[in-house]
């Protein structure tokens, strides 16, 4: 892990080498009902969050991220996510059951994979054990995210002077967090030629959870 960070942050040694690997089919806007183009403003992505320090604080810090649509891309790099194309499923729930979809209900099974150029990433699952009314035992810390925004030269004798190379924390309001679950988690980061994610593959799994969220970005908040 501590190979992944920038080096204006560190490792959180109370954590023990805690990290977050995270799903998510998106829906997104602006100002202009871009929600009623789904095409183009629908993606599915996938990253993980390590736990980490900077100036003594906690935050999250996100190494890998990789996302299924190319505007979503872009609007990442320019927050500092290191976003990559890739190819991102989830199990979906329908009101109608079947058995093609699960209800969310205890003993329910979701899973999602990630992969990229071909190669399989990421496999994660989560048996439904049961809903969460306080969420503070969700087990996923508040930390704020802080990325690094790095954009380098081509101009010959400039590669090592970036254009933009800046620490940011990216800050968001109205955060809701609804329907969450938890349940027995599993997690599985292969060995895949070119790809560095295994680095971070997991030596014990934790709860897995499946939750509905949604917030607003606001601003983003340069540190160094």
């Amino acid at each position: 892990m501590a190979a992944t960070l920038p080096e204006s942050l560190t490792l959180d040694p109370d954590s023990k080498g805690h990290a977050a690997a995270l799903f998510f089919d998106w829906q997104f806007t602006g100002q202009n009902d871009e929600f009623l183009d789904p095409a183009r403003y629908q993606y599915r992505e996938f990253f993980i969050l390590v736990d980490a320090l900077h100036q003594g604080k906690p935050v999250s810090y996100c190494p890998y991220i990789f996302v299924d649509n190319d505007s979503a891309m872009m609007r990442g790099l320019i927050q500092g996510f290191p976003k990559r194309m890739g190819e991102v499923h989830l199990s979906r729930a329908f009101t109608a059951p079947g058995p093609a979809a699960s209800q969310v209900a205890v003993g329910a099974r979701f899973a999602a994979t990630a992969s990229s150029a071909g190669q399989r990433l990421a496999h994660a699952e989560v048996k439904l054990t049961e809903k969460l009314e306080d969420l503070s035992k969700l087990g996923l810390s508040a930390r704020p995210i802080v990325n690094m925004r790095h954009f380098p030269r081509l101009a010959a004798g400039q590669h090592d002077n970036p254009a933009v190379h800046e620490l940011v924390m990216a800050i968001t309001d109205n955060t809701q967090l609804v329907e969450v679950w938890t349940g027995e988690g599993q997690l599985t980061l292969p060995i895949v030629d070119r790809e560095e994610v295994s680095d971070l593959a997991p030596v014990r799994v934790g709860a897995g959870f499946r939750a509905s969220m949604s917030y607003t970005v606001t601003d983003l908040k340069i540190l160094v």
